[in-house]
């Protein structure tokens, strides 16, 4: 591909990151979105100048992670052109997700549910946080998966105390923090799972450490209807549980296939959840789209509050925030009832009970 004559000043990195995002945000292959974002790593300590001789003498590939199609990103950019590639991606999948749900989406301040290459997300901690802020968060909350959820790398106590760390210095790095007024804030938090008896795969300590935490269930998803409810009732009932995350665990397109949703009480769920102060998630994920519209119209009348989330793996992921709006727009729900319409400090006040 040749790149395109418009002037391009970004650099070749943002370059190479936007491709990405926008690779995810399209739900493509995740090969070839790792392409892209290993370029970006390769060439983001180097310095400008051993770049542009490297696109000049036609080395850029000798490079470790960096190959024809990314090379012809670099190049492209360093010349100062909007590579190909880059201009065909932003005609195709730059637009709008939906039809609706546009100004509700201006009210959310942050995410409340997304993941890191710690567990099954597929990019690093730090670069979750970037393209959060690129967005416009002034908050995302890291919630990796707990210990039982082996297939997904699910963090042992001992892991996430060393993620707790991590998410220090990312915020430290950032001049963010859980503190005062500074604009954007990494949030500690987990996905942990709902076991069989309503407890949660965590330590009682570790939770403790944490800023919010979405419990959700993954495992024996189609448990007879009375033992799933007093199951997710239990785990609402826990005072750690903040969020019930994808509360049927149904899918309803994408490369996993097709789920049926988990049957179970709903009435009897989703009033524990008003009256333990605890947000039914709307998962923005299009393979979900959980709760069910009948489910949702229930929750808003048991008087639930919500949490919108990306459910993100990956950073273009975070974009799918519009999706849960505007299903929120629809069902009716004000957006004072949505826990991420509000501060980060109102957020953890709520989430400390």
């Amino acid at each position: 591909m040749n790149a395109s004559d418009e002037p391009y000043e970004a650099g070749p990195v943002a370059a190479l990151r936007r491709i990405a995002f926008l690779l995810e945000r399209a739900r493509e292959d995740t090969y070839k979105v790792k392409a892209f974002r290993g370029a970006a790593a390769t060439i983001l300590p180097l310095p400008a100048d051993d770049v542009a001789r490297a696109v000049e003498a036609g080395t850029l590939t000798d490079l470790p992670g960096i190959g024809a199609s990314s090379g012809k990103v670099i190049a492209a950019a360093v010349r100062g052109q909007v590579p190909e590639r880059l201009a065909k991606l932003e005609a195709e999948h730059a637009g709008p997700l939906t039809e609706g749900g546009a100004e509700l989406r201006t009210a959310l301040r942050g995410d409340c549910h997304s993941h890191s290459d710690w567990s099954d997300g597929g990019s690093p901690i730090e670069e979750m946080a970037m393209t959060a802020i690129e967005l416009g968060h002034d908050y995302l909350v890291l919630t990796d998966h707990s210990p039982r959820l082996k297939v997904a790398r699910g963090l042992s106590a001992e892991r996430l105390q060393r993620q707790l760390g991590v998410v220090d210095a990312v915020n430290e790095h950032l001049g963010g923090g859980t503190d005062g007024d500074r604009e954007f804030t990494l949030l500690k938090g987990i996905e942990v799972d709902i076991l069989d008896d309503g407890s949660l795969d965590q330590s009682e300590e570790m939770l403790d450490r944490l800023d919010l935490r979405v419990a959700s269930v993954h495992s024996k998803l189609a448990m007879d209807s009375g033992p799933m409810t007093r199951r997710m009732i239990g785990a609402v009932r826990q005072r750690h549980t903040n969020v019930l995350g994808h509360c049927t665990g149904r899918l309803v397109t994408g490369g996993r296939g097709t789920r049926k949703q988990s049957t179970f009480d709903a009435r009897a769920v989703f009033e524990a959840c008003a009256e333990n102060d605890v947000a039914v998630e709307i998962n923005s994920r299009p393979e979900r789209r959980d709760p069910p519209s009948a489910l949702l119209a229930l929750a808003r009348d048991a008087g639930c509050v919500f949490s919108i989330d990306s459910d993100a793996h990956a950073p273009g992921q975070l974009d799918f925030l519009v999706l849960g709006c505007e299903r929120a727009e629809d069902a009716g729900i004000d957006a004072d009832r949505i826990v991420n319409t509000w501060s980060k400090d109102r957020l953890l006040d709520w989430a400390r009970k």
